[in-house]
């Protein structure tokens, strides 16, 4: 099959972006796989697919993310900001605003006249059994024993799950090692993405995340507001606080508990092109 594409990032988190608006697209876990390989296809972290919004949906359009390995997530904020830029330079969108049906629920975002895109990830989800993640209550922080040793960490949902850690020096953190063990540790039935969190001040972090199914990516979107949320619940942090990852910044704001958390930054058009598969 011949296959359009475009190819998009938002600070460095990269994606291959399907427009199935029109006709609906179906791949194989193989064909994403391929479309994801930096070296036989287009290369990205994740694909993203844009759909029409289910029936009786408040959406606009259902949004779909796959990780490298073919397999289907939640959420993903870089991808959702991508998306909304997507959805208005093709002509779906007639204002700035979008609303997205994803499989961890809706998304609302609003394109500002910088060009940045705001996200409106929803209220973080705290409980242990709504991350999944096996606790037998719900603590600001838990202790892991990863390969005999007890790690600290934070544990919540922005639609998918996530493990954050607070570390002394981000650039020194073992995110390959530690992040691959954590992401399949078994209190994760879902697996987790790790993010590694060194707090700069009270109103700035350094972050580094390993993401299941991709390994360490430039930025993730929703692991910056899960890092945000984590600091603001320990005390350690401001409600609008600057997350410096590898590919850039994002600003985060969080007023608190029963509050949604929303994220501002960039999404940009790479380049277009066909492939076959």
């Amino acid at each position: 099959m011949l296959l359009e594409f475009t190819k998009m990032q938002g600070l460095g988190n990269d994606f291959v972006v399907i427009d199935a608006v029109a006709a609906p697209v179906e791949l194989s876990g193989e064909r994403l796989r391929r479309l994801a390989d930096r070296r036989f296809g287009v290369g990205c972290d994740q694909v993203l697919m844009l759909e029409r919004a289910p029936a009786g949906s408040q959406a606009d359009f259902r949004y779909r993310i796959f990780n490298a390995d073919g397999g289907e997530v939640e959420q993903c904020g870089n991808g959702a900001r991508c998306m909304a830029r997507f959805a208005r330079e093709r002509g779906y969108l007639r204002g700035p605003r979008a609303v997205f049906d994803t499989a961890g629920g809706l998304i609302r975002l609003r394109i500002e006249r910088d060009g940045r895109v705001r996200a409106d990830m929803g209220v973080p989800r705290l409980e242990p059994g709504e991350i999944p993640f096996e606790a037998p209550r719900r603590e600001a922080t838990y202790a892991l024993a990863v390969d005999g040793e007890r790690r600290t960490i934070a544990a919540l949902s922005l639609g998918n799950p996530h493990a954050v850690l607070q570390v002394p020096d981000v650039d020194r953190a073992p995110v390959a090692e530690l992040g691959s063990r954590i992401e399949r540790h078994p209190r994760f039935p879902r697996r987790v993405n790790v993010g590694f969190m060194q707090v700069a001040g009270r109103n700035r972090i350094r972050l580094r995340v390993y993401e299941r199914g991709v390994g360490e990516t430039l930025a993730c979107g929703t692991g910056a507001c899960a890092a945000a949320v984590a600091g603001r619940l320990q005390g350690l942090l401001d409600a609008r606080v600057t997350v410096e990852l590898r590919g850039g910044e994002l600003t985060v704001e969080w007023e608190g508990e029963g509050k949604p958390v929303s994220m501002t930054g960039p999404g940009e058009v790479v380049f277009t092109g066909e492939i076959e598969l």
